[in-house]
């Protein structure tokens, strides 16, 4: 019983983060607006929000997708948000429990899962996430043993430095931006939280699930080669999906690569 308490807390927590990341997943991108105040509103009509029309998940449920007040639908963003949290955080407790560990990989999920829709909706990722991002995923590594503080310092200087000389090499090629300063911090953030060891997969898979992405995007688009989709979303997946299945990524590596 106390067992289900907890992870029924555990959810809750992070549907209540996940509230809270989508206020700032809708103000950030605006210079001069503040995620704490004013207090939460409609975005269509503007008028406050009471406590009960903003209880993660239930409110959306209770309120069938539409604003009490003007009747206009509620974007399906939020409960997503606020569902995708509260699994995170479940699944944060299942690996680390109630440690440092699980408070700071709690603050790396929530940051990707800003930064994917931020990105997929605006095509920019804030420095005001991924610079700090960087500073404390390194200063993170003295206090988790998930990530030693060398395999931490090493990463974020790989992983910035790997993406920068693409985008480098990309631009003397076609004369053309084909990845912006924002994936590049981005993949420093996610090798300090997850050391170096991480960005062969993270590299490699969001760029395979980005292509194919991308050719979709080609097709529906009609634009052919000047298609252009936010990078960052498959960054961010990769890091989360290494963070909980870095043993079984390694295994299934090895697998591959020993000779038969």
């Amino acid at each position: 019983m106390a067992d289900n308490f907890v992870y029924v807390f555990v959810f809750v927590l992070g549907a209540v983060v996940g509230s809270f990341l989508n206020v700032v997943i809708l103000r950030l991108p605006f210079e001069g607006e503040s995620i704490i105040f004013p207090a939460s509103r409609c975005p269509n009509c503007g008028k406050k929000l009471k406590w009960y029309d903003n209880i993660p998940i239930i409110s959306f449920i209770l309120l069938m997708a539409r604003c009490r007040y003007c009747k206009k639908p509620i974007s399906r963003q939020y409960p997503i948000v606020e569902l995708a949290m509260g699994l995170l955080s479940l699944a944060l407790f299942h690996r680390f429990f109630i440690s440092v560990s699980f408070l700071g990989y709690f603050f790396f999920c929530a940051a990707l899962l800003v930064i994917i829709f931020i990105d997929a909706y605006h095509q920019i990722i804030p420095d005001v996430i991924s610079i700090p991002g960087i500073v404390l995923g390194f200063g993170f590594s003295f206090f988790t043993d998930f990530v030693t503080w060398k395999d931490s310092g090493i990463g974020l200087i790989a992983g910035a430095g790997t993406l920068y000389a693409v985008a480098a090499g990309y631009y003397l090629l076609t004369k053309r931006e084909g990845m912006g300063g924002g994936d590049i911090k981005l993949l420093g953030m996610l090798g300090a939280f997850l050391g170096w060891q991480s960005l062969p997969f993270v590299i490699f898979s969001s760029s395979l699930t980005g292509a194919v992405v991308g050719v979709g995007a080609m097709v529906k688009q009609g634009k052919g080669g000047k298609s252009v989709i936010p990078f960052g979303p498959f960054l961010a997946l990769a890091g989360m999906a290494y963070l909980f299945f870095r043993e079984r990524i390694w295994y299934f590596l090895f697998i591959i690569s020993a000779p038969s």
